[in-house]
């Protein structure tokens, strides 16, 4: 019986840590793309249309790895904002400009868009962990990086 509640608390975990990428970075994602990479706006449909499928696999992951990294985050705002920051530029960047790429973006767009996005997401580390945080309380589940957590969780 145990086993229950233990895949009920992993299905809700990749449920809210999923809604909770999709929502913040389809938005961001927008901006970056047709302002910073100059995208055409049918490039940046198919852009967020790949992101969106390919937040799905990443997002428990990220969750993961974010709750890692944010261990080694003091109590001090500037310490979780630089270990939040950190987390989401080594993980998510590299994912980013595969999606760019791959929607259309190449030469100078790709390198604007990957730095664009670098950048973005250096000041949107600790937005976007609090937003998770959050995302996770509405699910029911406890903010990440706060407590040691397992990979299982």
């Amino acid at each position: 019986m145990p086993q229950r509640p233990q895949q009920t608390k992993r299905r809700t975990a990749f449920i809210a840590d999923t809604t909770a990428l999709i929502v913040f970075f389809t938005i961001t994602g927008i901006i970056n793309e047709r302002i910073l990479a100059g995208m055409t706006w049918e490039q940046v449909f198919h852009a967020r249309l790949l992101g969106a499928v390919l937040m799905f696999p990443v997002a428990r992951p990220y969750g993961i790895w974010r709750d890692w990294v944010m261990k080694r985050a003091s109590a001090s705002r500037l310490s979780k904002l630089l270990w939040d920051s950190a987390a989401l530029v080594s993980f998510q960047v590299p994912v980013y400009a595969a999606i760019i790429a791959v929607s259309g973006a190449s030469g100078s767009g790709l390198i604007k868009g990957t730095l664009g996005a670098a950048l973005m997401m250096l000041f949107l580390g600790r937005p976007y962990g609090a937003f998770l945080n959050a995302v996770r309380k509405l699910f029911g589940l406890p903010p990440g990086g706060d407590k040691p957590m397992s990979l299982n969780n």
